[in-house]
């Protein structure tokens, strides 16, 4: 008996380290109240997410009720990406990423919680209780601390699952002069002003975000819908731009708002789109 348990235990074992990671998921919550409860509050603010010391993205959080959910009490996040939709800026194998949180009360006690999971190849078993849950996620885990004011959290992780670019191995950047800075508005002008039949410009770009070739793009018309139905693209002065080197081969730039670095002037417009053509862009 003894020896088919340790042959048991032996195959789950096997059967475990064959799994490979394909992605990483994160989830962020700031909030008040226990978790213990079936929601908690979650408290107004802005919330920037960085990986690698490079701005992905910025998101503005509203106060509401989010359910607590399952034994795990695990908050519904106002705030939740994958890593694979964080664009060439995964490296493959050591990643940190960094979320910093704003509230707009600077006085208010509430706690902030960062959760993180691996997501397999393989879907497993497991036993809680009277209880089986058929899961692909491994490695899961939170850190959640009381804040006052700005907070920040951080987590290193590893992407062997992230494409190797050769630019990913190119010497820092240490240094921008005017000049350059000069150039990189002037491109970023350029792409929005590509926006704008027949879109010559922008379909000989490889990729307009991780995962979606831009040759699908031209094939579903998706542009030519966006732009009749009013779309437009919102160009930045200079001074509205914020361009920053974190000591990497990359330059990230960005509106000193928060804002799309490409926002449509017109949301109303861009709502109406399908979703699979809104999801491109």
């Amino acid at each position: 008996m003894r020896k088919l348990l340790y042959m048991a235990a032996l195959f789950a074992w096997s059967s475990l380290s064959q799994a490979a990671v394909i992605n990483m998921e994160f989830k962020f919550t700031p909030y008040l109240g226990d978790k213990k409860q079936d929601q908690v509050e979650t408290v107004p603010g802005m919330t920037r997410v960085f990986i690698n010391n490079i701005f992905f993205t910025g998101k503005e959080i509203k106060k509401e009720n989010v359910p607590v959910l399952f034994d795990e009490r695990e908050i519904a996040a106002p705030v939740w990406f994958g890593a694979d939709s964080l664009g060439p800026s995964l490296r493959k194998g050591k990643n940190k990423i960094r979320i910093e949180f704003e509230p707009k009360d600077p006085q208010l006690a509430y706690r902030a919680q960062l959760q993180w999971t691996s997501v397999s190849d393989q879907i497993r078993e497991q036993e809680k209780g009277n209880k089986k849950q058929v899961t692909n996620q491994t490695d899961e885990g939170a850190d959640d601390k009381p804040s006052k004011g700005k907070v920040v959290l951080e987590r290193e992780f590893s992407a062997d699952f992230a494409t190797d670019l050769p630019w990913h191995h190119y010497p820092p950047i240490t240094v921008l002069s005017d000049e350059d800075k000069n150039a990189l508005a002037a491109l970023v002008k350029a792409r929005i002003e590509a926006f704008k039949p027949n879109f010559s410009a922008l379909y000989p770009l490889p990729r307009s975000k991780q995962g979606v070739d831009m040759a699908e793009v031209q094939k579903s018309k998706c542009l030519e819908k966006l732009y009749t139905a009013g779309v437009r693209i919102a160009v930045p002065s200079a001074d509205q731009l914020d361009i920053v080197i974190n000591g990497t081969p990359e330059v990230s730039i960005r509106r000193k708002d928060d804002s799309y670095l490409y926002p449509p002037t017109d949301l109303t417009a861009f709502k109406k789109m399908d979703k699979r053509c809104a999801g491109m862009q």
